[in-house]
Order: structure tokens, then C-alpha cells, then sequence
């Protein structure tokens, strides 16, 4: 069975943030964001790290910059891509501003990766057998068009690789059409029928699904137990629009 883990928060300068200590181990930094600790007003209050949601610029590359600060660089070697609810993977070192996809694959050259996200899954993958590491942004259109597989395809060996997966809605708070159930009716516990033609969607019952069928192996993937229903600890986009976006942010530091 994965590993369940409830993520407890640290005060890092102005920053309250949730490190996920296992990845220690592998020499990766990594951390989940809240929504305290940044400069942006309501409703994106404080720590929006989102260009796209209506905040405003200088505040977005405020709280940008003290998230760099926190994980270790200067603030142009935090790189965080344009989303797309795809499958497409980004080179770390070929990423610019334009940069589109929802993969950031990373070998250890000294830049911390992130991905952005507010209801859908924020997941790490890192190798045991070499410096790669990678951060997921998977809602249910990512996991649908296999987001992992296209992720996993740069590591050499899938049972090496160590999977985290972040603080997404919950089932309890996800309601979906029959449009989006009927893509992952067949991964058990992933859809429970609700009122009507509704169902409950469980993103991290799929995600781990998908893991274990790429040969990531059940002990290596871990969970996190909180989510982010009701946006009072980590932005929500189905409870409160527009809101901001909180980041899993990982750098590797020993190579």
C-alpha cells in the first residue's frame, strides 16, 4: 500500500511551508507552499504565485522571489511553466518564459522546479539511481491524457523512482459530470456515484493507479493526507474564484 503522510509546516523566513523530509534522503529539497506568507491582497491572499489569475505582476514575482529565496536560488533559476492540462514534458534546461507543458524534468543542474496548482494533484518523481527529478501538474485532464506515463518516460528504471503526491481536492468536494467520470471508471475506488448523473472523482486514486501500472512499486509512492477543500490552508479553485495558485517546489542538491 503507498504511504500515507500528513505534512506538518515550518516557518522558513516569511514562509510557512511543508517540506516533505523523505526526499532528504535521495538529496532533493523539496516543499509544498500554503497561502500565507506573500504580499498579494484579497482575493488572491497572500502567497499567489500565479501570473494568470488576475493578481498583480509585481506581487506575483514578490511572492515568486521569496519562494526562490526559501528553496536556495535567485529567482531566475525557480523555473514554473506555462500549464496546460496536457501531457508535454519541459527540459529545465530549455525552459523560457513561453514554455508550455506539464512536466518540468530536472537533472540536478542547479534549478528548482515547480509546479502551480489549486484543486489538482502536484506530484514529485525522483530517481534513487541518478540526479532526475520531475514535477507533475495533474488534474483529471492530465491523468486522462497520461501525464505520468509522459513523465516517467525519462526515467530509466520506474522502480527506482520515489513518487509524492501533494495536497489535492478530495473526493468529498469533487463533483464531475458523467463526461469526465467515464474516463477513469474502471481504476478501482476512483468513482463513487452521487445524485443524479454525479459522481465523486478521486485524483489520487487514479494517480496512484497509474503509478502502479508503470511499474513504480506501491511502497515508493507516498500521499499526502491533506487537501484542499474549502481553501482555507491551500487555494482552491472550486471553493473560491478567482483565487491564487500554491506550488510544490523541489531542487536537487546533491547530484
Amino acid at each position: 500500500m503507498p504511504v500515507e503522510l500528513t505534512l506538518s509546516p515550518s516557518q522558513l523566513g516569511v514562509l510557512n511551508v511543508y517540506p516533505i523530509e523523505f526526499a532528504r534522503h535521495f538529496g532533493v529539497r523539496v516543499f509544498v507552499t500554503d497561502r500565507t506568507g506573500g504580499v498579494s491582497p484579497a482575493p488572491y491572499e497572500s502567497l499567489n504565485l500565479a501570473d494568470h489569475v488576475g493578481d498583480e505582476p509585481a506581487n506575483v514575482q514578490e511572492n515568486r522571489r521569496r519562494v526562490a529565496d526559501a528553496i536556495g536560488v535567485e529567482t531566475n533559476r525557480l523555473v514554473i511553466i506555462n500549464q496546460v492540462h496536457g501531457r508535454d514534458v519541459v527540459n529545465v534546461n530549455e525552459a523560457t518564459a513561453e514554455s508550455a507543458g506539464d512536466v518540468i524534468i530536472d537533472y540536478g543542474d542547479g534549478f528548482a522546479v515547480a509546479v502551480l496548482v489549486a484543486d489538482c494533484l502536484p506530484i514529485l518523481l525522483v530517481d534513487e539511481d541518478s540526479p532526475t527529478l520531475a514535477v507533475v501538474h495533474a488534474g483529471w485532464r492530465g491523468l486522462q491524457n497520461n501525464v505520468l506515463e509522459s513523465a516517467l518516460e525519462h526515467f530509466e528504471h520506474h522502480d527506482a523512482v520515489h513518487a509524492f503526491l501533494g495536497p489535492s481536492i478530495s473526493s468529498a468536494s469533487y463533483q464531475v459530470g458523467p463526461e469526465v467520470a467515464e474516463h477513469f471508471a474502471n481504476v478501482p475506488g476512483a468513482v463513487t456515484p452521487d445524485t443524479g448523473d454525479r459522481s465523486r472523482l478521486d485524483l489520487r486514486a487514479v494517480a496512484v493507479a497509474q503509478l502502479l501500472a508503470l511499474n513504480v512499486t506501491d511502497q515508493h509512492i507516498t500521499v499526502a493526507t491533506q487537501s484542499t477543500d474549502g481553501g482555507a490552508t491551500f487555494f482552491s479553485d472550486r471553493a473560491a474564484r478567482p483565487c491564487g495558485r500554491f506550488a510544490l517546489v523541489a531542487r536537487r542538491v546533491i547530484a
